[in-house]
């Protein structure tokens, strides 16, 4: 961690603006599903209140595309903070202008503002200078706790710093720290589990690990695509196009002597209607009519039997169609499991980390990302702008 954060700075009476990653997901009636993001932010937050600062929060919310849609509102998630904190959240309608500036004017030491939807304005995402101009206008410092965003240039994230002292926040370091150790001393034996779809970019993340992981285990929709490598009929299963990566990467395992392990069976079904029914089936069987939607028994033992032995665990994505829960009985055990293990855990973000809070068992991970794409191009050795644009511990940037 060569990057300044917000114990290096005094902040006390000074106006400190705090990017956050408060896109949190909400049902059909717009209350949250799940404030994990929120509740991640806290601690930076508790800190600059307890030290004195006047506290101006930003974030986005869904993809409004630079419009304004009520209900990607961020009202929402501050009243959700106020009620987390239990201390006084205020909000403005509007993330930039005078009205702005003069709440911000209004605010006493230890005071919370949250301002509206940054993507209410596509200059945010173009990262335009006027608008990363009108957002420095509010702080002093800026603290960046988004991590998240951090492999976003955008204007709240990267053009900001141009106007201002930045650091990172609290959670930010967190983040770096626990995965940096993936990439620097991870306890062995080491185990990654994949799901999801694609496999491009955990092709790169394990391009990046490879000498440092002993086991490889693939479930979800990606499973098809290496199955299909491996000349197995996948049905109507959707395949990556670029097999080609998915041989390389088998390859690679097989050279290092890395333990690559693909299903022994699948849960199959036709057409993805809500009311579709899954059959169990050895993958050497699968029909050419039918679709991968999760792991079969077999392979939950196979692949429990994997993690039980490791010191180190690493999960990104799901191993079926979780959002139908006729097809989620995969990745609710492989949770269970991970959550029970004696070893270091860590949940690589997105769609992971939404699942395993919803199963309430992120308290019983060693650490949930809340970065998706960000903690797999952190773990791929990418730099993220976000990261590189903050204050280095010397006082410069990477720039």
């Amino acid at each position: 961690m060569d990057r300044m954060t917000v114990r290096d700075i005094d902040v006390k009476d000074k106006r400190v603006l705090v990017r956050v990653d408060f896109n949190v997901p909400l049902g059909n009636d717009g209350h949250i599903t799940d404030d994990g993001r929120i509740r991640a932010a806290i601690p930076t937050i508790e800190y600059l209140v307890e030290q004195g600062a006047k506290v101006v929060i930003m974030s986005h919310l869904g993809r409004p595309d630079g419009k304004v849609v009520p209900s990607m509102s961020l009202k929402v998630t501050g009243d959700r903070l106020s009620e987390l904190m239990r201390h006084p959240v205020q909000f403005a309608n509007e993330c930039v202008g005078e009205k702005v500036e003069q709440a911000i004017a209004g605010l006493n030491d230890g005071d919370i503002l949250l301002l509206e939807n940054l993507r209410f304005h596509p200059e945010e995402e173009a990262n335009d200078e006027v608008f990363a101009e009108k957002l420095a206008r509010l702080g002093d410092i800026f603290v960046d706790d988004a991590f998240g965003t951090a492999h976003r240039a955008h204007a709240s994230i990267v053009g900001v710093t141009n106007y201002l002292p930045a650091v990172a926040g609290l959670l930010l370091e967190k983040e770096l720290i626990s995965l940096g150790q993936i990439l620097e001393t991870p306890a062995k034996p080491f185990c990654v589990l994949f799901g999801g779809a694609k496999i491009a970019d955990k092709v790169r993340l394990l391009e990046n690990v490879i000498d440092k992981v002993d086991t490889i285990l693939v479930g979800g929709g990606m499973a098809a695509t290496f199955l299909k490598a491996n000349n197995y009929e996948v049905g109507k299963s959707i395949v990556d196009e670029k097999l080609d990566m998915a041989v390389k990467l088998m390859a690679k395992a097989r050279k290092y002597n890395i333990k690559f392990l693909l299903p022994k069976d699948v849960i199959v079904t036709g057409d993805l209607l809500p009311e579709a029914r899954g059959i169990c089936v050895h993958v050497e069987k699968i029909p050419p009519l039918g679709r991968v939607v999760d792991i079969g028994l077999l392979t939950i033992n196979l692949f429990t039997k994997e993690l039980e032995r490791a010191k180190t665990v690493f999960w990104n994505g799901p191993m079926g169609i979780y959002e139908m829960p006729q097809f989620a009985e995969g990745t609710k055990t492989m949770a269970d499991v991970i959550s029970r293990l004696h070893a270091t855990t860590i949940i690589g973000g997105g769609s992971t980390a939404e699942i395993v809070g919803e199963l309430k068992l992120a308290d019983k991970m060693s650490f949930v990302s809340t970065g998706g794409g960000s903690s797999m191009l952190f773990l791929s050795g990418e730099k993220l702008p976000g990261v590189e644009a903050l204050l280095k511990i010397n006082g410069e940037t990477a720039a």
